[in-house]
């Protein structure tokens, strides 16, 4: 008697997937158009606000302030994704809302470290924002 057995499951060499927890909250905050800053000082650990001023600090030629910002959003991110499970590789997918602000605060940081000169971090960034899902560069702009 021959029995048919049917195996499903990823790539068993890629660790899964880290989606950061949702932060309503804050994401609230962040999306009735109250300023990043003050976002920023009541949930200092939300990647998004950082994000969100870097951004607006890179569309106001103010570049230091930008790096500044999106450093911080890096740093803050890479803690809860740590604390998530993330091992330093595999996949941050761009499309869990709760990641992009880690994701944008990257991007930002890659863009502000290319504008000052920073050619080793702007490429270390990239790739790492690439690496983490091949969708985020073009969703933030990095990669037209």
């Amino acid at each position: 008697m021959a029995h048919n057995v049917v195996m499903t499951h990823g790539n068993l060499l890629e660790p899964d997937a880290t989606r950061l927890p949702e932060r309503p909250e804050a994401q609230a905050a962040l999306d009735s158009a109250t300023d990043p800053a003050e976002v920023a000082a009541e949930y200092p650990d939300f990647s998004e606000a950082w994000a969100a001023l870097a951004e607006r600090a890179l569309s106001d030629g103010n570049v230091v302030a930008a790096y500044a910002y999106a450093r911080t959003g890096y740093h803050r991110g890479l803690d809860q994704l740590r604390r998530a499970g993330w091992k330093g590789f595999g996949p941050v997918p761009w499309s869990h809302r709760p990641n992009q602000g880690f994701l944008r605060s990257l991007a930002a940081l890659a863009l502000a470290a290319q504008r000052i000169g920073e050619t080793e971090e702007y490429e270390r960034c990239s790739t790492f924002l690439a690496e983490s899902d091949s969708e985020a560069p073009k969703a933030t702009g990095l990669e037209n």
